[in-house]
């Protein structure tokens, strides 16, 4: 019997030693830095349940978050609303001592950065900031640090709202799923941006043959992602209510469809905001605030189409950002407004949402990323 003890002692410890874990990292408005900005939680994946891990206190209004491809960092971007007072900073994540230290900070190059991505090799950091229109590109080094910004491009020009498109108002920056493209939705002047990205020059950023896309006038494109398959792109526009479905090959962008992110009862005063699309490419998801404070759920077709399926509340107001775990069991959601993160589990079938676990109080709470170590 005692062999077959310690061979059972030996598998538990071992599979322990190997067990994975799924962290949540957000961002809050916390409007002072000697508040909490940052969080950690750890998600079980088999209730949602969120518990918390540690926070970090030294940063003000971090608005969006990015994990690096290796896990050990984490970036953020500070809105500051003070001119040239933008931010963004780099912090290493301990998985085993589950803690958070601070690295670096550079300037963003405006006063509002509200998006940040990161080249597959871990090396580049591009940031877009809102107020001023214009993207920045950052060198990162092995241990996390951020050097200052090799580029910084300003756009000018606006569109057909004047309250709201008085200027270029970049929301978003999104590498193409080889890495050889950088998409910038402007808000302000109803483009999606493109450009070249040469991770080997030391400006990478370069004009590409079609520099840009034009969407609906008065849509204002806010976030912007890919289907699994590279095929297929989408763009949730802010002011329109809907999100434009695109064929995508080699940096260039064709329209295929425009579907609305509202019910039909609703006309007007949209506030639409976040997307993202299931791992296994069958179902998007678009986040409305405002009057709506839902998700639009969609199911995909073969040729990249979307149909609506439903909406699901996100059980508070102002959902800024919400994402999906790696595995696509999991929503997570949050509520700005309310200062609330909700889970949600995801039916794979039907694409439908159930919400589990209780609310997270996180005042504030702008953001969350996702990621499996």
């Amino acid at each position: 019997m005692k062999p077959i003890l310690f061979l059972i002692i030996f598998v538990i410890s071992l599979s322990k030693a190997h067990a994975q874990h799924t962290y949540a990292f957000f961002g809050s408005f916390n409007r002072a830095q000697d508040t909490e900005g940052l969080y950690v939680y750890e998600l079980d994946t088999l209730s949602g349940k969120l518990s918390k891990v540690t926070s970090f206190a030294g940063i003000l209004n971090p608005s969006f978050l990015i994990v690096s491809p290796n896990g050990k960092y984490i970036f953020a971007c500070t809105e500051s609303k003070t001119k040239n007072g933008g931010s963004v900073s780099s912090f290493a994540f301990d998985p085993e001592k589950k803690s958070l230290a601070f690295i670096s900070k550079q300037k963003s190059g405006g006063e509002n950065p509200v998006y940040l991505t990161l080249h597959q090799n871990g090396k580049w950091l591009v940031n877009g900031n809102y107020t001023e229109g214009s993207v920045s590109v950052y060198p990162v080094y092995e241990n996390g640090q951020i050097q200052p910004y090799v580029q910084n491009f300003k756009f000018t020009e606006g569109s057909v709202d004047p309250g709201r498109q008085e200027r270029a108002h970049i929301h978003s920056t999104v590498f193409s799923p080889d890495f050889k493209y950088v998409f910038l939705p402007d808000l302000g002047a109803d483009k999606i941006r493109i450009y070249r990205f040469e991770n080997e020059k030391d400006q990478p950023l370069q004009p590409a043959e079609i520099p840009f896309t034009f969407t609906v006038p008065g849509s204002g494109p806010r976030h912007f992602t890919f289907h699994p398959n590279g095929k297929f792109a989408y763009c949730i526009e802010e002011m329109g209510g809907s999100v434009s479905v695109y064929s995508y090959n080699n940096g260039k962008l064709d329209s295929l469809q425009r579907i609305n992110t509202h019910s039909a009862k609703y006309k007007e005063d949209f506030e639409s905001s976040d997307i993202h699309i299931s791992p296994d490419g069958k179902f998007l998801y678009a986040s409305n605030r405002g009057n709506e404070n839902n998700i639009a759920i969609f199911s995909t077709h073969h040729d990249g189409t979307l149909k609506t399926v439903g909406y699901q509340s996100t059980k508070g107001k102002h959902p800024r950002v919400f994402n999906l775990d790696p595995t696509g069991k999991f929503l997570i959601a949050t509520n700005a407004g309310t200062g609330t993160v909700v889970v949600f589990k995801r039916n794979p079938e039907t694409g439908l949402l159930k919400k589990v676990g209780r609310k997270i109080k996180i005042k504030g709470v702008s953001c969350v990323e996702i990621r499996r170590y």
